[in-house]
């Protein structure tokens, strides 16, 4: 009699792309909503800098010469953090879906959060070198939201997941 624990091994099982590509969607709303309460209600800085910030990654460094709203550069800076937002909920799902990260809720959101703290490190540490401007933002709130967006998106993709079929 053998017993076979569900372990969370390497199985050949790809993710669901549109569960996926929607928790990505809605972990970046999430993420936005985090970011617009932090700098409406606690920050000191303009509310907008966030946004340009994350504009300025297609528009360049002269949008954060500006301050106040901007039509155009939140636009931008919607398509860019919802691309982004999409990019790495896939992302999390190509790394959940094969090794059976998403078993259970609470491994899925562990799993999730930690995604989003590696996703903080690698775009307020490693980016930041490029995207200089990022610095400003490196701290615990942002640290915090990334672990929520990342918690979120695989909640949400758990929720969303069609039951896979064998290859």
């Amino acid at each position: 009699m053998e017993l076979h624990l569900q372990s969370h091994y390497w199985q050949a099982r790809l993710p669901d792309w549109a569960a996926a590509a929607v928790a990505g969607f809605g972990a970046g709303g999430v993420l936005m909503l985090l970011e617009l309460t932090w700098s409406s209600l606690i920050s000191t800085t303009d509310p907008w800098l966030a946004t340009r910030m994350i504009a300025a990654l297609v528009m360049g460094w002269d949008v954060l010469q500006n301050s106040g709203y901007s039509l155009g550069v939140t636009v931008a800076a919607l398509v860019v953090h919802y691309a982004l937002g999409v990019a790495f909920g896939v992302m999390l799902a190509a790394i959940m879906a094969p090794f059976r990260l998403d078993s259970s809720i609470g491994l899925a959101l562990a799993t999730g959060a930690a995604f989003g703290l590696l996703l903080y490190g690698l775009n307020f540490y490693g980016m930041a070198g490029v995207y200089t401007w990022f610095v400003a933002l490196r701290g615990w709130p942002t640290a915090i939201a990334h672990l929520i967006f990342g918690a979120s998106a695989a909640f949400i993709y758990v929720k969303l997941e069609r039951p896979s079929r064998p290859r």
